[in-house]
């Protein structure tokens, strides 16, 4: 970090502690949904953003799609799509590669895809690759670029796919790197479904409670009413 950087932050970081120690309280405008270069994030009416997760460029997400706390999409450089009843849980991120690489090395382009009734846990990393319909991605799982992740698969939690691997239609695999557990009965690819749907239901009664617009102003009027100062942080 240069010297620059670093006097500025401490500026910034007394600047703070100096307006809490004098009761003046921060809140926050931050944006879920970002446009960048001309792309705006397409989202319908029942889709869920969460007012803490970043949602940038050119983004697609399908209805009763949701995007929860801390997650980040960012498509800023290549397309992204988030489909029907899938999730991108708290703090994961779905992200492409740099917009210099304009295809992948098997020709195709380095677009991120997330198919119908995926469940993308929380901390995954995702990176311009296709994961299709049907998938249950556990906790802090990775899929690297070019990687092609098969309808009715289940990653367990930590599983690492590295880029450009195939991972087979209705099979569960796990490990670093990736490694065949065994073929899903019935019942188990039954539940990736049913699991995407509870997920979507959740997503839907925390929309019903977050304003189309923010709600940081409720904060600002409690702050004003209170008559606490309150700064834009």
């Amino acid at each position: 970090m240069s010297a620059k950087a670093v006097v500025g932050r401490a500026l910034r970081e007394t600047g703070a502690a100096l307006k809490q120690a004098g009761g003046m309280e921060i809140f926050t405008r931050h944006r879920p949904v970002m446009m960048f270069m001309g792309n705006k994030p397409f989202k319908t009416n029942d889709t869920f953003i969460a007012p803490s997760a970043s949602v940038i460029g050119n983004v697609t997400n399908w209805d009763e799609s949701s995007v929860w706390y801390g997650a980040v999409v960012r498509a800023d450089s290549h397309p992204i799509t988030i489909g029907f009843s899938s999730s991108v849980q708290d703090r994961a991120v779905v992200s492409t590669l740099s917009p210099k690489i304009q295809a992948l090395k098997s020709g195709f382009p380095p677009s991120c895809h997330v198919g119908h009734y995926v469940t993308v846990g929380a901390g995954s990393v995702l990176t311009s690759c296709r994961i299709e319909d049907l998938v249950m991605i556990g906790e802090k799982c990775v899929v690297g670029e070019g990687a092609v992740v098969e309808s009715q698969v289940v990653l367990e939690p930590g599983t690492v796919v590295p880029a450009y691997t195939r991972i087979p239609s209705g099979q569960q695999w796990a490990g670093n790197p990736a490694k065949f557990v065994k073929n899903l009965d019935g019942e188990e690819k039954d539940h990736i479904q049913s699991h995407a749907e509870k997920v979507a239901l959740q997503a839907a009664e925390h929309n019903l409670e977050f304003l189309p617009y923010g709600n940081t102003y409720l904060h600002l009027e409690e702050l004003e009413q209170k008559g606490i100062p309150a700064t834009q942080g």
